[in-house]
């Protein structure tokens, strides 16, 4: 008899955990850039989503398929004191929404915590399976 070890509990928790983890950085990094107006090459920070895709055929997990950067148009405000400011007074600013990351951070920790809650009830199944056949 062939065991197939496609539905794994404890992989697709770990790989849930490593994916979320992942998440959290990025969206850690997008509130700490919050009010860069220059992230590099004298552009403002863009605000990164972590993309994800299933690992395998198979219900197998996720996997961290790119990090990419949120295109979507920069916020000008007026400043005039700012020293990145135009000759306007305008700053733009990075595409970073503080109330939509730290939901977003949010749904990415209940996420990792769903995973370790899996593991750990993986784990008492297991020691009561061993328990029972003592």
């Amino acid at each position: 008899m062939e065991v197939n070890n496609s539905f794994d509990p404890i992989d697709i928790a770990i790989s849930g955990m490593r994916a979320q983890d992942k998440s959290i950085g990025v969206i850690s990094s997008n509130i700490a850039n919050a009010q860069s107006t220059d992230g590099g090459q004298g552009q403002p920070y863009r605000r990164l989503e972590a993309v994800f895709k299933a690992a395998g055929d198979d219900i197998g997990g996720v996997t961290l398929d790119e990090i990419a950067a949120d295109m979507s148009e920069l916020p000008r405000i007026l400043r005039p004191g700012h020293p990145n400011a135009d000759e306007q007074g305008y700053v733009t600013m990075p595409n970073v929404d503080l109330p939509i990351e730290m939901v977003n951070l949010t749904m990415a920790a209940r996420a990792y915590q769903a995973n370790v809650a899996v593991l750990k009830r993986y784990q008492q199944m297991v020691e009561t399976t061993l328990e029972l056949l003592r």
